[in-house]
């Protein structure tokens, strides 16, 4: 099955060899890429980091590596350990794991740095926040969106080559829905199923009519477990 992926490229290219492991192929389109904002970090002190992407990596080059830090997932993780930090302690995969175990191993009205993207969700912040504690947000990547779908994906989109997609955020899945309009595929969404990292993902792309099926939890494991009930 030919499965439509639309993360940034080294994401996509990542997945794309998973597929490939599973004996499907890739027709990489990616609606967004990563750069730096060129923000700088905040001057005021800290007490741990929290980093919920690997698209953090390079940004934790300036920062202080004897801070202890708190990842949202494995992958996250072994990029944060890569830029030399010793002391991570990682969660669920989800910002909902992650601040309940900030929560339970630090102490309330501690300053924590959380270096994300530009356009980041209110999780883990606000929970953290409301439990006492001090979140600095540093943003410090960006995925910017792309002006138009490759014509690849283009033409697989408008000859049905495309069995079903992959999508793991809701920006991205909102930038697949406006640029398929834009390429007059609009309709072309609704020919395949659409899995889904979560409902929040899901909900642009039930708006435009499309098929959805979401993981049971937001890993790429359960996310590409999807795939078996679509043989």
């Amino acid at each position: 099955m030919r499965i439509l992926v639309t993360r940034s490229l080294e994401d996509a290219e990542r997945t794309a060899r998973k597929l490939a492991a599973l004996g499907h192929a890739a027709c990489l389109a990616p609606v967004t890429r990563i750069v730096p904002t060129g923000d700088p970090a905040p001057d005021a002190p800290y007490d741990a980091l929290i980093v919920t992407s690997a698209h953090a990596e390079d940004a934790l080059a300036v920062l202080d590596r004897r801070k202890p830090v708190f990842a949202v997932g494995e992958r996250t993780a072994d990029a944060v350990r890569a830029r030399g930090y010793a002391d991570v302690t990682v969660a669920e995969g989800d910002a909902v794991s992650l601040s309940r175990l900030i929560r339970g191993q630090l102490r309330t009205g501690l300053t924590l740095l959380h270096v994300t993207a530009r356009h980041h969700k209110d999780e883990p912040a606000a929970s953290l926040s409301a439990a006492g504690f001090t979140v600095l947000q540093w943003e410090a990547y960006e995925a910017k969106a792309v002006e138009t779908l490759p014509e690849a994906a283009i033409e697989a989109l408008r000859t049905g080559q495309i069995g079903a997609a992959l999508h793991y955020s809701r920006r991205s899945a909102d930038l697949v829905v406006r640029l398929a309009e834009e390429a007059g595929l609009a309709s072309n969404l609704r020919d395949f199923p659409h899995l889904c990292l979560s409902a929040d993902v899901a909900a642009p792309l039930i708006v435009a009519g499309a098929v959805t099926l979401v993981a049971g939890d937001p890993s790429e494991d359960a996310l590409l477990g999807l795939l078996d009930s679509l043989r």
